[in-house]
């Protein structure tokens, strides 16, 4: 992520009257714990109703973060995704529809997810990541309790290089073949024709034959397709169309300026039917009846559930319900299943699901940072693009005795950094994405105990993700704007600055000893973390996988590195993601020479930020 200049960011916190705050504290465990920042939804319900939106209930009556349902061909079973058990892990399950009869049906450390249940009612086909971290097509035979990776072959796996997930499965009717989406052999493209972190997402439909024979593209060209299912007959598949560059917005809070359309086409001959027309964002379509098609219009005014006559694509009935994702109609079309998601904070110190043995995985706000006396700053962030609420708090190690020590809604407070004495903060502070040249980044200074904030720097060049050294004489940060970029050491005795890099370089942190400064820069398309001598001398370049690397933190001994890649890409549809500009991330950890490179999480969400509770504060919450 970058701040001010780079138009990054842009989450939209949504407001909601359940705060989840120190009433949900949760005590630091046993274990060794380590703090991440996950962008996700923090609930998620399903709800069953009949197809007029008339008598909504919900289906589960002990609902967890659930999502991503659909009905069994017969009518008699909903499959779902769940992160119920496990203390929070992807896996598939499925329930009747009177919310009896629960079953699991996988049971991975990986995620598992967009389940579908053959028309025969013998096998399930669904997402994965479990073997390769990728997003894979699986097949579990329900009897045998047999599983395959139905997408490995070489003639369907693409370039390693490249994107290569595959998305979203859909039986034929006569349970032979599967349709499903994939970005294989596309370029990692960032939005807004730049090589930015936020990744858009080219897809294509392809079909298979079960049994991994006969495999073959359906979609061609520039536009991305996505959602697949199979008509009654199974002659046609309907999808959604849209612009590869738009599947960023729609994702975002742009997503109610979006246009995408209807289509179907003809697996036999390959003819294209339109099915609809004009604005809108509308994915997930599927055949309620020979003649009829439901689909989702996400977000804007006309947001919710359509039922359209196949036939008329200027038909636009109105919407049947409201704010909703994921819907799936039952067979006869009487009924239909959907989610109903939240976005209110999650709890400081909220327990994740690890992957980890050895460690406690749990959520903390942005840009964690302790003291040496072990408190802990973070980001408090709420915001809107065009209205960013960020301020900075402190607090103790396990969530408690928390206070916020800089809040100006004239901009927004990112990334603290503390003084080696643990009195002070440093951070930066400015307007975001489109405010930028209104209210420029700079550096800020604030004493933790109260009293105004100073200013470091002003004016242009945007300032921004400060870092003081180990000894106290310096901050390093970044510039962007302008014909100006890299990386700048100011010297706090005399507020001189010193040039360390002129490279598209971001976010640095000083090495708990000092001796080396770990930074992102953009280079040849791609991002990737480096570390430099404070001198600006001996550049190290640590990764170099395929996709961007980024957001790079030291653990507290300065052994290893943190940071978030893209390197294993999109766990779904980028375009069915709410208030996600980086689903794709995953937390990694690495030597600080680079080597010995695994990933920390495997989850559907973003997940950045990692930051280890020292050893000491563990002991002192015991």
């Amino acid at each position: 992520m970058s701040f001010y200049g780079n138009r990054r960011r842009s989450i939209a916190m949504k407001s909601s009257c359940l705060i989840l705050g120190l009433a949900a504290l949760v005590p630091l465990g046993a274990k060794d714990v380590m703090l991440m920042n996950r962008i996700g939804p923090s609930a998620s319900e399903l709800y069953i109703a009949n197809a007029d939106g008339s008598g909504e209930k919900k289906l589960l009556p002990n609902p967890a973060l659930d999502y991503n349902a659909s009905f069994s061909p017969d009518g008699r079973w909903i499959v779902f995704t769940s992160e119920r058990d496990g203390a929070g892990q992807a896996d598939i399950y499925r329930v009747h529809l009177d919310g009896s009869g629960m079953e699991r049906l996988t049971s991975e450390t990986s995620m598992d997810d967009q389940g579908v249940l053959s028309p025969d009612g013998t096998q399930l086909a669904f997402v994965s990541s479990r073997g390769t971290h990728k997003a894979n097509i699986w097949i579990l035979n329900l009897k045998t309790k047999r599983f395959r990776n139905l997408t490995a072959a070489p003639e369907i796996q693409g370039d390693p290089a490249k994107p290569d997930g595959f998305f979203r499965p859909a039986w034929s009717p006569d349970s032979n073949w599967i349709a499903f989406t994939s970005d294989r052999n596309t370029e990692w493209r960032g939005h807004d024709g730049t090589a930015g972190w936020e990744h858009t997402q080219l897809l294509s439909i392809y079909v298979v034959q079960s049994d991994g024979k006969g495999f073959k593209r359906l979609t061609q060209g520039s536009l991305s397709t996505g959602s697949p299912k199979w008509s009654p007959d199974g002659k046609r598949i309907v999808f959604y169309e849209i612009d590869p560059e738009k599947t960023f917005a729609a994702r975002m809070q742009m997503a109610a300026t979006v246009t995408s359309q209807i289509v179907s086409i003809d697996v036999a001959t390959g003819a294209r039917t339109e099915h609809t027309t004009g604005p809108g964002l509308k994915v997930e379509p599927q055949y309620v009846s020979a003649s009829k098609i439901g689909y989702l219009v996400k977000a804007g005014k006309q947001e919710g559930l359509v039922i359209a006559d196949a036939s008329n694509k200027d038909a636009q009935p109105a919407p049947l319900m409201g704010n909703v994702r994921s819907p799936s109609w039952s067979p006869d079309g009487k009924q239909v299943v959907y989610e109903k998601r939240s976005f209110a904070p999650r709890a400081q110190n909220e327990l994740l699901y690890s992957w980890d043995a050895n460690y406690e995985y749990r959520y903390t706000g942005w840009f964690p940072a302790f003291s040496k006396d072990g408190q802990l700053a973070i980001t408090d962030l709420s915001m809107q693009i065009g209205n960013p609420q960020a301020s900075i708090s402190v607090m103790n190690a396990d969530g408690s005795h928390k206070k916020q020590v800089f809040n100006d809604p004239k901009g927004a407070a990112f990334s603290p950094s503390w003084s080696p004495d643990g009195k002070s903060l440093v951070f930066g502070w400015g307007g975001f994405f489109q405010a930028r040249t209104a209210a420029p980044g700079k550096i800020m200074m604030v004493g933790v105990e109260g009293g105004p904030a100073k200013e470091l720097t002003s004016g242009l060049p945007n300032a921004g993700f400060p870092d003081w050294s180990p000894d106290g004489k310096w901050v390093v940060y970044r510039v962007w704007g302008g014909d100006e970029r890299g990386l700048r050491l100011m010297n706090l005795a005399d507020h001189s600055v010193k040039v360390l890099t002129t490279s598209y370089d971001n976010v640095p942190f000083f090495s708990p000893s000092g001796d080396r400064i770990l930074f992102t820069r953009r280079a040849n398309g791609e991002f990737d973390i480096y570390t430099v001598k404070p001198d600006g001398t001996d550049v190290k370049q640590l990764t170099k996988a395929p996709g961007n690397d980024a957001h790079g933190m030291w653990t507290n001994d300065g052994k290893d590195i943190t940071f978030s890649s893209s390197r294993f890409g999109f766990k779904n549809e980028a375009a069915l993601y709410d208030n996600s500009p980086q689903p794709f991330a995953a937390l990694f950890t690495m030597k600080a020479d680079g080597s010995e490179q695994r990933p920390l999480t495997d989850s559907r969400w973003e997940d950045a930020m990692a930051k280890y509770v020292p050893r000491k504060e563990l002991r002192s919450s015991k």
